[in-house]
């Protein structure tokens, strides 16, 4: 039996939650605004920790420690030939973080905003991806998974 090879870009993403609020980054996206979690694209050597922590600091001038894998998401959006796998690493702040501002490299984050669930309800039809949506619904819902099972041998 031939199976169809599917290729797929490997992304992370940071949902970061404090005091009952989620950290949005504000982007501008083929001219249309949308909130998305910090994320991007793993480069070359990077364990998916090291990328979730670099994404952070770039889309928002945050350092963090991620304290929870959340999961693994497959997504294909229907405006795109690519097929992304997500992972998504949970930071929980203990301690206020103070004021931020992206420093972003590629200029592509407008603004960091500090969302209540309520608020990103309200924002839903913006939000860049249902990943988004369904990361926060897992994390509600108490999903986490020990970091150590995300291993890396590069």
């Amino acid at each position: 039996m031939d199976h169809e090879y599917l290729p797929a870009r490997l992304t992370v993403a940071a949902l970061v939650h404090w005091q009952g609020r989620f950290l949005l980054v504000e982007e501008a996206i083929r001219g249309e605004l949308r909130f998305n979690q910090p994320a991007g694209h793993v480069e070359a050597g990077e364990t998916l920790i090291e990328a979730a922590r670099r994404e952070l600091k770039e889309e928002t001038g945050l350092e963090a420690q991620p304290t929870a894998w959340l999961g693994n998401y497959l997504f294909k959006p229907a405006d795109s030939e690519a097929t992304f796998l997500r992972t998504a690493l949970v930071f929980d702040l203990h301690t206020d973080p103070g004021l931020h501002r992206p420093e972003d490299p590629d200029g592509d984050v407008l603004a960091c905003h500090w969302f209540t669930l309520a608020e990103i309800a309200q924002r839903r039809a913006a939000l860049r991806s249902p990943l988004v949506w369904q990361c926060i619904q897992d994390y509600l819902a108490g999903t986490r998974l020990p970091l150590c099972a995300l291993q890396a041998f590069i």
